[in-house]
């Protein structure tokens, strides 16, 4: 055997071996218990709703009018510092108007159904928003589909008519929806920041949606997925939801081992710029025009009214005239 044979070996041998520990080493960080994948046989995933199970995948909601669904995991997350990757596909006949959406959950509650895509407001927790429609009583400077998320302790209401503006830490424009390549969402929480990144465009790379510091989420919550239809629908489909221990230290923090990071309530130091509830201006708009025409009517008519009065009134006159 001369020398390039046995180069040649070698990068084989290395490649194989560089193979099995990198598989290794993603299957120790893997939570299994936190994790969604095909066949989708797992016990500790409760399907509730109008949630569908096939071999490709799990349809939350399928294309049809007022559906709700939603998938929970049941085993609590124990991890202070996480990352969780979702396959997912938002997809359906409409080509101008679709909706609603659907969020990705980390909360104290799970298993409601409610009007929050598909889950109970008031929720205590995170919920990540996929929001495909834009109500038509707001307007924003972005436009949809629109990721972002809320951090609530169980005060805080969801207003759809506002799209959550008025709650909503961060956000991001990420047109997900209908697309040719498969679509990935990340959720990273690691030392109180908050992360989310997104791989819609195939290029198997991670691109940052937006990065919230001074968000405080306790261990022992649940991860779930959640979708709804109103008016308007979409297939909502997740392919997968995997959990990973992303493995931070926390020696060098002071009186960390002395809190019960179970008991902390979800909190949020920021919040994204208060923006005011417009109207929108092409529904002003229509309603200012038909008053208008109800008023022109009524003018109109009275006009009328008074005119045939008038006549009555003249032609009685002259036939008091004749009698005399």
């Amino acid at each position: 055997m001369n020398f390039p044979e046995i180069f040649l070996l070698f990068q084989l041998i290395f490649l194989c071996l560089t193979a099995v520990f990198s598989e290794w080493n993603t299957k120790d960080y893997l939570k299994k218990e936190n994790t969604l994948t095909k066949p989708y046989s797992d016990e500790r995933w409760d399907y509730i709703g109008s949630t569908i199970i096939t071999n490709s995948y799990v349809r939350l909601t399928p294309d049809h009018q007022s559906r709700k669904g939603a998938i929970w995991n049941t085993a609590p997350c124990l991890l202070r510092d996480w990352e969780l990757h979702v396959h997912f596909k938002v997809h359906g006949k409409g080509s101008d108007l679709f909706g609603d959406g659907f969020a990705i959950w980390y909360t104290k509650d799970r298993s409601e159904l409610g009007p929050v895509f598909g889950n109970k407001d008031f929720f205590v927790g995170l919920g990540i928003f996929f929001d495909t429609y834009v109500n038509q009583n707001t307007r924003h400077s972005h436009g949809h589909p629109y990721i972002s998320a809320m951090v609530s302790n169980g005060s805080l209401h969801y207003d759809h008519d506002r799209d959550g503006t008025h709650t909503e830490l961060a956000g991001c424009e990420s047109h997900f929806r209908q697309t040719v390549h498969e679509t990935y969402v990340a959720v990273r929480y690691e030392r109180n920041k908050l992360k989310v990144s997104t791989d819609i465009h195939g290029k198997n790379s991670w691109v940052t949606c937006f990065e919230v510091n001074g968000v405080k989420l306790p261990t022992g919550y649940y991860f779930g997925a959640s979708a709804a239809t109103g008016e308007l629908a979409d297939n909502h489909d997740i392919i997968s939801m995997k959990l990973y221990d992303i493995g931070i230290s926390h020696a060098d923090e002071e009186d960390s081992s002395s809190i019960d990071y179970s008991k902390i309530e979800p909190s949020a130091e920021f919040f994204a710029p208060h923006r005011d509830h417009i109207k929108d201006e092409s529904t002003a708009s229509d309603s200012s025009g038909w008053s208008g025409f109800f008023i022109f009517f009524l003018i109109l008519l009275a006009v009328g009214v008074v005119g045939v009065v008038a006549f009555a009134l003249i032609g009685k006159s002259q036939d008091r005239k004749r009698l005399y």
